[in-house]
């Protein structure tokens, strides 16, 4: 996006396509009410104010209809981007939307880009960096928990931990520099005062990393996958921990041919994956070769595997050289069909996905061994952009307390003090490059 573009009027729909109650379709720019006029029944917009009308365009002197709409105006600086921001409440099929949206281009608007009312709501300072890719969290959310984290960001609570970090170590540089560049005025703070307040500062960025991992699980979650020969019920087991008929269920070898991957909100997301049945042999065809190909590949990469295999016929050699590869990996070793044996072996958990026994322990059993995170202790939620410029200044912290306890010249402590500061500034935005601004927006979607 080159400069003038970003003074543009913009245009998008925000809500997805599709038939529903209702749409939206929001501007924002210097020209949002010239445009609206233009194509709306209604001229006069007050503050605070929603506006009941009819959107439409002119037809040889004639205002021709196009839908009935709520109007709600906003103010510049009070609006999402800090822009005039005008959005219009539609009936939401998808001609109807489409429609008014290719009305507002008509009429000065633009094509908004991807995430492009959040980046200009950053640029005019309604919200710091952190603040901004909280929305894209927010957006892409797999499970409930995540949301509440998310949300707790974007009202705020990592920004305003960055910025009492960022004071605390101001205020150390600013003693610095006082006393470096008025030396008859002011003496220079004690090294005992600066180890005490760097290691602080270093203290309370650890206190963010310390969830780094755990916020990194609940975005990105984990995969399990279900693996077995042909026929032992593995689309059977994953149809019942998903509670729907995901995949077909038959008797004949080799129907599931393709990885199947559904997901499940055990507090984090979790990504359930359903194999094709690993087998050898010339009956296998060229399409449930690449299948098997892909289970295995599944196998390798899964946090998690659920080996299956059926009671009823005991663990076979087929059997067998899937349990080697699985062993390996987190596993849980699971019998099927416990309907229709009487005699159980220890080293397996026993289910039937026909008559849904142990399928719950099952459940609590997956929980217990990729779910090792507590959502609720979760106070900061990190990405990996924002966890390197912590560690990037933690690092700078660490160098100045190594220096201030060797009782080095303090302009010089000064240094690594003013790139741990960069490092904070990067991630608040203060200070960032096109390229990082380009990566996070790119993740928004149209509309955002």
């Amino acid at each position: 996006m080159n400069i003038t573009q970003e003074f543009d009027t913009i245009a998008a729909i925000s809500t997805p396509l599709g038939m529903g109650g209702v749409g939206v379709i929001r501007i924002s720019g210097d020209k949002a009410f010239d445009v609206i006029k233009k194509i709306y029944s209604k001229q006069d917009f007050k503050p605070n104010t929603i506006s009941h009308g009819w959107i439409g365009f002119n037809d040889g002197g004639n205002f021709r209809k196009v839908d009935e709409v709520l109007v709600l105006p906003f103010f510049a600086p009070h609006s999402y981007t800090g822009e005039d921001v005008v959005e219009i409440h539609c009936h939401g099929g998808v001609n109807i939307v489409k429609k008014i949206l290719s009305l507002c281009l008509e009429n000065g608007c633009r094509p908004a880009e991807k995430g492009e009312f959040t980046k200009r709501a950053f640029l005019n300072k309604k919200m710091d960096l952190s603040q901004a890719e909280a929305v894209a969290d927010l957006i892409h959310s797999k499970t409930q928990d995540f949301v509440e984290v998310s949300a707790k960001n974007l009202s705020g609570v990592l920004a305003n931990k960055i910025k009492e970090i960022r004071k605390s170590i101001m205020d150390i540089l600013s003693r610095i520099v006082a006393g470096i560049d008025f030396p008859e005025d002011v003496a220079e703070p004690e090294y005992s005062y600066l180890t005490e307040e760097i290691s602080k500062s270093i203290n309370e960025i650890d206190s963010i990393l310390k969830s780094a991992s755990t916020s990194n699980i609940m975005r990105q979650g984990v995969s399990v996958a279900i693996v077995g020969r042909p026929n032992v019920g593995k689309s059977s087991l994953f149809n019942t921990l998903l509670n729907l008929d995901r995949a077909i269920v038959t008797d004949i070898a080799g129907t599931t041919r393709d990885v199947l991957r559904e997901t499940l909100d055990f507090g984090i997301p979790v990504t359930l994956i359903d194999t094709a049945g690993i087998r050898e042999g010339d009956s296998v065809s060229k399409v449930e070769e690449i299948g098997i190909k892909y289970s295995k590949q599944s196998l390798d990469e899964a946090d998690l595997v659920l080996f299956l295999y059926d009671a009823s016929a005991g663990m076979t050699e087929e059997d067998e050289i899937i349990w080697n590869l699985a062993k390996t990996k987190n596993n849980i070793r699971i019998a099927n069909k416990s309907d229709l044996v009487e005699e159980r072996a220890s080293d397996a958990y026993y289910i039937s996905t026909k008559t849904k026994e142990g399928v719950e322990e099952i459940r609590d059993l997956i929980k217990s061994k990729v779910c090792e995170v507590n959502p609720e202790s979760l106070e900061f939620a990190t990405n990996t952009r924002q966890q390197e410029c912590l560690r990037l200044a933690k690092n700078s912290l660490t160098l100045a307390l190594e220096a201030a306890e060797r009782e080095e010249l303090q302009d010089l402590i000064s240094i690594d003090i003013k790139s741990a500061l960069m490092s904070l500034d990067e991630l608040t935005g203060e200070v960032v490059t096109d390229e990082v601004l380009n990566n996070i927006f790119d993740n928004f979607c149209i509309g955002k």
